[in-house]
């Protein structure tokens, strides 16, 4: 296997066209996280077109996400092994024939086919993107290259909904999924000239019992919970696929002791500023997910507003990302990154908590005041944590520690998709006095209700994730990452 030289960690220099590839690498993570969520507020239109009904047309979103999540440490080991550059071009070309595939209208059975592919290519990229920039840039502008990693990271997932309305005011749903292709091929183009070839390859064998049980994990844990949720968690079905995700999971920590290569370094997790980091990458981006799943029922639904119109008030959270973002990198570049990303959650918690204040009557400059606050803190906190979990690993493991980040951003993802609307439906049926599954028009106020319901959860998980970060701190050597 050849061989290539690969700078450390710890590099003081920047690599040439360094913030090219960051632009080349950045575009990719920007559609394989707005792919997991811009199909939210298009469900209801494609439901009718292809005639699926509603509790079916959810796997388009399910389906991607899972597989994305089953694929990430896979490909993030092939990027280690067979280098990141090359797996991760091998992914940007899948990702853009899913995207193709997805957005041509013919059935149901096809849109679902186009999406897993669009996940496998999500996965190649995405389980490579935090090692390459770890590797492209030197300790001295790493946190502002994690800063815009994180901002095309958290604008993809959150500028879903926003972007999607605006495309759905003016065109077809498949727009949707075709408005990736202009910006992959220029992306494509870019990486041609300006990425090396590969990094340093490491390591031999893939760790092929520790694939499949990660896979019959995943696959097992949130299909069990996504038909738990149409059909109920006591029936059959999800009963038998909660059990193999169970063994699946014995059978991965027993796996990965043994390997010689494992697919998941569990060495990884002693090193406590990663795993405190992990932890609160994985609360946030569930946190976040509440934001994406309930607001645009707030501002469509309860509000009575447009596609068009609650697009236009969505794309706000990401416009503000652009911004803060960079600002985020650039204090961990300057100051304590750890006390950087503390201070973005505590500040993403005092956002949340003024969701109460959210009402059928309030003014929309109230919820502009909250995204706004809330895209602050979320930028801070973003490229500073980044910074610190790729940071603190050995060389020869960015790979792993890389799809492991992603790994973190999706797992939040499904797991805030699953939570938001169970605490929302619960919190519904408490104020309705009955089972309720959908938006009742005639009792609009039990929305609101289960939307605080919901908001008040998510600000517990903003609180634990506030609270790892501030141990993440307490085990941090600065001298190590400056």
């Amino acid at each position: 296997m050849k061989q290539t030289q690969t700078p450390s960690p710890n590099q003081s220099t920047t690599q040439k066209n360094g913030w090219w590839i960051l632009a080349s690498i950045g575009a990719f993570a920007f559609m394989s996280n707005l792919d997991s969520s811009i199909v939210n507020i298009a469900m209801p239109v494609m439901s009718k077109q292809l005639r699926v009904p509603m509790n079916q047309i959810e796997w388009v979103v399910s389906a991607y996400l899972i597989i994305l999540s089953a694929l990430l440490l896979f490909f993030g080991k092939l990027g280690d092994l067979y280098g990141k550059v090359k797996i991760f071009r091998i992914g940007t070309v899948v990702f853009l024939a899913g995207s193709f595939i997805s957005g041509l209208q013919i059935n149901f059975p096809i849109l679902l086919v186009g999406r897993a592919i669009q996940g496998t290519g999500a996965a190649m990229t995405l389980s490579n993107t935090y090692g390459i920039t770890t590797s492209t840039f030197g300790v001295k502008e790493r946190g502002r290259a994690m800063g815009f990693v994180g901002t095309f990271v958290a604008l993809g997932a959150i500028a879903g909904p926003g972007l999607g309305g605006l495309i759905l005011s003016q065109l077809p749903w498949g727009y949707i999924f075709w408005v990736n292709l202009p910006i992959g091929i220029v992306a494509i183009i870019l990486g041609a000239i300006v990425m090396p070839k590969a990094y340093a390859t490491t390591g031999s064998g893939i760790d092929w019992w520790g694939f499949i049980n990660f896979s019959l994990l995943i696959f097992g844990l949130f299909l069990g919970v996504f038909l738990g949720q149409e059909i109920g968690y006591t029936k059959p079905i999800p009963l038998v696929l909660f059990a193999v995700a169970i063994v699946a999971f014995w059978g991965f920590i027993r796996s990965e002791k043994r390997a010689k290569n494992p697919l998941m370094p569990l060495t990884l997790f002693r090193i406590k500023p990663f795993t405190y980091g992990l932890g609160a990458a994985v609360l946030i981006f569930l946190s976040n997910f509440f934001t994406v799943v309930i607001v645009p029922f707030y501002l469509e639904d309860a509000r009575g507003l447009s596609a068009g119109q609650a697009g236009a008030l969505l794309i706000i959270f990401p416009v503000v990302m652009v911004f803060a973002g960079p600002i985020g990198g650039w204090f961990a570049d300057h100051f304590s990154p750890a006390n950087v990303a503390s201070i973005g959650l505590g500040i993403v918690a005092f956002a949340q908590a003024l969701y109460y204040f959210l009402t059928l009557t309030s003014p929309m400059w109230v919820y502009v005041i909250i995204t706004i606050v809330m895209a602050l803190g979320t930028g801070l906190f973003q490229s500073p944590n980044s910074d610190i979990v790729m940071s603190v690993v050995p060389k020869d493991q960015l790979g792993s520690a890389g799809s492991l980040n992603a790994l973190a951003r999706n797992i939040g993802m499904i797991s805030g998709t699953a939570l938001s609307t169970s605490s929302l439906f619960i919190g519904m049926s408490v104020k309705a006095g009955f089972h309720v599954t959908t938006y009742l028009p005639s009792q609009p106020e039990t929305f609101i209700f289960g939307m605080h319901v919901a908001f008040a959860i998510s600000l517990i998980i903003i609180l634990g994730a506030l609270a790892l970060s501030i141990l993440q701190g307490r085990n941090v050597k600065q001298a190590d990452l400056k």
